[in-house]
């Protein structure tokens, strides 16, 4: 029996997805196997052990460095234990090994001495690439879509993100599909000879059209699924439209510091994680200002550097919020060692995006997290770059109440001056101005209520045909 005025805390979601996802995890270094080569079969069950490679054509060293600390980072993110790494400086990549032959036999030797079981490129490799790397290492090799692909199908919880995740993973696999043996070969129809006879007269179709087939008739099936799933997206964004009140959209690069932010804000209870893509699902809450305003925040999937096509076409109902915001709240991390590439980055996913939809750019507040963890040279250097940024701490709270005010002068620019006479039996508007307007003034006279107010522009619109003047806020 509980305590009189006692209750345990509850955990939130984000709580218990953390907990779900840590439940079974490996531990590297704990093996206690022999090492015994007279064993007809030798097993072990182990962190993938990975050696990552990239291929330096452009920018600076540093650049270069933290592009495979970031390919590390997503290999660790997928449940990896990264060995060592390998840069090739390049004008381009190889177009048979991706890092060209002498340094793919380099790579076999690395392979050999740090016993890696997989290589990963750290960047989007052609099928033929592929398998002419796995011939000269003679292991795995994926590229750099493959392993963020993977983390996202670790990560999706959603049906909606399932689905998607799916998708973009069918669409990588499909000219990728390889096959070995006769099983993969074209049948012989009714010649007569060492490959045909009876039991393979047939319509020539080789078992690898044969799963290319089913891949496609699967990805189909996908699409109308999401396209399903995206009209009641829609229609829940409708509604939100049609309340009047201001839609901020959270977007950034990935780890840093979406979901913490908008716990800060509204208390959400969103998993808050140390990894890439740690949150895939977009989530909606609505929050209040100091002053009373209210708008919804939606938590977005984070961006990456060379984020796979694949992924912006599946996930393109989902990146559809950041054109439906009445605001694109922008976050950097400032504790990482490029962030104004970070910045850029996140700018040109979202311009691809807002592009193909043929929409209008929301307004962008950029806002610098993890000032706690920065260095303060680079701080000060950042505050000078971007002037117009605001520096918090979603993990002490230090600059939120600085973000708020500033959410409430740049959402409070985009209402609208109205001024109106409301009959009284149109009690409903009058309920509509309180919850999501500013009232200046308002008076009581024989034909209804004169008010003067600053609305959101859909409520504006719903007022109409009652104002004796609307202006522009200033």
């Amino acid at each position: 029996m509980q305590r009189r005025g006692w209750a345990p805390a509850e955990p939130t979601r984000g709580e218990m997805q953390l907990d779900e996802r840590t439940s079974l995890r490996r531990v590297a270094g704990l093996s206690t196997e022999l090492e015994d080569i007279t064993e007809v079969e030798y097993r072990q069950l182990r962190l993938e052990r990975v050696v990552l490679v990239g291929v330096w054509t452009s920018g600076s060293a540093a650049q270069a460095d933290a592009s495979m600390v970031e390919l590390a980072a997503l290999a660790e993110t997928a449940g990896s234990e990264v060995l060592d790494g390998l840069i090739q400086r390049r004008d381009k990549p190889d177009k048979a090994t991706y890092i060209g032959s002498g340094k793919a036999e380099e790579l076999r030797g690395i392979v050999l001495d740090s016993g890696a079981d997989t290589v990963i490129c750290d960047g989007e490799l052609t099928p033929a690439q592929l398998t002419a790397l796995e011939k000269v290492v003679k292991v795995k090799v994926i590229d750099r879509t493959a392993l963020i692909l993977d983390i996202f199908a670790q990560h999706a919880t959603s049906r909606e993100g399932k689905a998607q995740v799916a998708l973009a993973q069918m669409e990588y696999m499909l000219p990728r599909l390889r096959g070995w043996g006769e099983s993969m070969s074209r049948q012989a129809g009714g010649r007569a000879g060492s490959n045909g006879g009876v039991g393979l007269r047939g319509p020539g179709e080789t078992k690898i059209e044969t799963d290319r087939r089913r891949i496609r008739e699967r990805m189909a099936k996908l699409r109308r699924e999401i396209r399903e799933m995206k009209t009641a997206r829609d229609t829940m964004r409708a509604k939100r439209n049609a309340s009047g009140v201001p839609a901020v959209a959270i977007v950034g690069y990935t780890n840093a510091g979406k979901s913490s932010l908008m716990n800060a804000l509204t208390g959400a209870g969103l998993l808050v994680q140390d990894a890439l893509f740690a949150t895939l699902d977009p989530t909606t809450r609505r929050a209040a200002l100091d002053d009373g305003r209210e708008m919804v925040f939606t938590d977005t999937v984070g961006f990456v550097r060379h984020l796979p096509t694949q992924l912006v076409e599946a996930f393109r109902s989902t990146l559809e919020e950041v054109t439906g915001a009445d605001l694109l709240l922008h976050v950097v991390d400032g504790a990482d060692p490029l962030p104004l590439e970070q910045i850029r980055a996140v700018r040109e996913v979202i311009a691809d995006v807002i592009k193909e939809q043929g929409a209008t750019a929301p307004p962008e507040l950029l806002v610098v997290n993890k000032i706690d963890a920065a260095d303060p040279t680079e701080l000060t250097r950042l505050r000078a770059t971007l002037g117009n940024a605001v520096f918090v701490s979603a993990q002490t709270g230090e600059g939120l109440d600085e973000l708020r005010d500033r959410l409430s002068i740049v959402l409070g620019g985009l209402d609208v001056d109205v001024s109106v006479l409301l009959p009284y039996q149109r009690g409903d508007l009058l309920a509509r101005i309180h919850a999501d307007g500013r009232i200046i003034s308002s008076d009581h006279e024989e034909g209804g209520t004169r008010i003067r107010a600053k609305v959101p522009a859909s409520l504006a619109s719903a007022l109409s045909p009652y104002a004796g003047s609307a202006e522009p806020a200033e």
